[in-house]
């Protein structure tokens, strides 16, 4: 299937229906499906052809989305950029990656008039929400494809086609581009359906409260295509998201772990919220802290649903379902909770030594991945691509375990790893410990330069509100469970971690002090 036929899908079955919600408009699938016919048409007419590339800027929104599936229709390819992004980062992609046409919200205008004279690849400017003076080439979207048909045009679609060109999440240094093809978005989209399976009865409601920029736009995909609604968030706001779960009956929404945790910093949270319809309630893109993942079964209810993914494997290497999180009727052991579920069936996932050979289960080594999930490589890095993919599988650089069970662990990135007086430590390990700290909300272990050891082992760790521990008690817990190898041998308070837009901690940010004296790369 080409992307497009995802929405085409659930088009044909509910055409009348809500294919999106916002601000309480919603937006018919035959309203979304004929705008997104008029911006392909426009898209078409103006020159652009299969695998041109196009960025629509923009926070959450249904109509900056259907351009996005206007681009797809187009038989073009979407390059994701974030509204939160720096300017100077957006701009770095756009360049880099040959943006061709740049859809933009009127929000951001004096942002992007700032950028055209720097973007000479950039052909149209489209502002989604009326005129965008300040930037004099741009054209309002409605008058743009006024005139267009509201007919799909037929476009030739190749299974090997780029349709999504995505940033690395950038936590080690300049983004590289990810071409993710039809056959690797429907591969996600096919895991998606099969691992969260709904009754014939039940029309699933998506939740899109995370940037449609970054998951949470693949992740509205597989519910529109079963004609579903999508309800998005506008703003990053806590009371509108729980609102939404209870007044629109949301049955799925993903969230990373370091807004799950401030969610159950709310008190009786589950007396507050009618959180009876929910089926899959997503966490991923970080690892999630076992003791704070039993408090959200016991919050949310037994619906909790991790998964395990990369920009080059999308989102769905592996899922550990809601019923996954039990075992004879109780919650399973610590160590399945800590595990990112296993492989789904259209993927295949070993675990690799230094020389590319397949190591037995529980033998620690590099998650290694083959099927159709797998990007076609890195735009115009060739060389990249041959140290990533070798012999068609993705070495993901996450190093981890198969169990006897078939659960898979991810210990530790591979450049997060500290090796301390010739030890091994997965800061993972060390982060689970002191996450099950009660007042503790976050943390993160780095390696730092130390005379003695090579590297010696220190906690970053940001505190509940109001509630304080001693730097310690902290390392005595960790000795306790861990040993005094793996224990912290200094520990600092931070108000709070640096986090990318989507959550993930910037554990190079937070090394770099440590290390840019040292000749080491962080």
């Amino acid at each position: 299937m080409a992307i497009i036929d995802f929405f085409d899908r659930g088009w044909r079955i509910n055409p009348k229906g809500a294919a999106y919600l916002q601000d309480e408009r919603a937006f018919s699938f035959d309203e979304v499906g004929e705008l997104s016919c008029r911006i392909a048409n426009a898209l078409l007419a103006a020159g652009f052809g299969r695998e041109a590339k196009g960025a629509v800027w923009a926070g959450n929104d249904a109509t900056a989305w259907t351009c996005t599936l206007g681009l797809w229709r187009a038989g073009m390819c979407w390059i994701p950029v974030g509204a939160r992004n720096p300017a100077a980062e957006n701009h770095f992609i756009l360049d880099a990656f040959d943006c061709e046409i740049l859809f933009f919200q009127q929000e951001f205008a004096p942002v992007v008039a700032g950028l055209c004279a720097t973007l000479p690849k950039v052909k149209a400017w489209i502002c989604i929400d009326g005129d965008a003076p300040q930037v004099p080439q741009a054209r309002s979207l409605q008058a743009w494809i006024a005139g267009q048909p509201a007919t799909r045009p037929r476009v030739e679609v190749d299974l090997n086609d780029v349709v999504v060109l995505s940033a690395t999440g950038g936590t080690t240094g300049a983004p590289k581009g990810v071409m993710n093809t039809h056959r690797s978005t429907q591969t996600f989209c096919a895991h998606f359906m099969i691992g969260c399976p709904y009754p014939a009865d039940v029309t699933p409601v998506n939740l899109a409260a995370a940037p449609i920029t970054h998951t949470a736009g693949l992740l509205s995909l597989p519910c529109t295509a079963r004609g579903g609604t999508v309800v998005v968030l506008t703003k990053p706001d806590p009371a509108q998201l729980l609102g939404a779960i209870q007044k629109h009956r949301v049955t799925e929404f993903f969230l990373p772990p370091t807004v799950i945790y401030r969610l159950l910093d709310i008190p009786d949270l589950n007396r507050k919220v009618d959180f009876s319809s929910l089926r899959y309630f997503l966490y991923g893109a970080a690892p999630m802290s076992v003791e704070k993942l039993k408090r959200a079964i016991e919050v949310f209810g037994p619906v909790m649903m991790g998964g395990y993914g990369q920009t080059e494997a999308p989102t769905s290497i592996s899922f550990l379902t809601p019923g996954e999180h039990f075992a004879a009727g109780q919650l399973a052991p610590d160590e399945r909770l800590a595990s990112v579920g296993r492989p789904n069936p259209l993927v295949r996932v070993e675990i690799m030594n230094d020389a590319n050979e397949i190591l037995p289960p529980g033998a620690t080594g590099e998650i290694c991945v083959r099927g159709d999930l797998v990007m076609k490589g890195y735009y115009k890095a060739p060389e990249k691509t041959a140290e990533t993919i070798i012999e068609g599988w993705l070495h993901t650089g996450d190093i981890g375990h198969l169990d006897a069970e078939g659960y898979l662990h991810i210990t530790d990135r591979k450049k997060d790893m500290i090796i301390t007086g010739g030890f091994n430590v997965y800061p993972s390990e060390v982060e689970q410990v002191i996450w099950s700290h009660p007042a503790v909300q976050d943390c993160a272990v780095i390696g730092v330069p130390d005379a003695q050891w090579g590297e010696a082992v220190k906690a970053v760790v940001e505190l509940n509100a109001g509630q304080q521990v001693s730097a310690d008690d902290i390392i005595a817990l960790c000795k306790d469970r861990l040993g005094s190898v793996k224990a912290p041998k200094s520990v600092e308070f931070v108000d709070a971690l640096p986090r990318s837009p989507v959550g993930k901690v910037l554990k190079k940010d937070l090394r770099a002090k440590y290390w840019q004296d040292a000749g080491r790369k962080i």
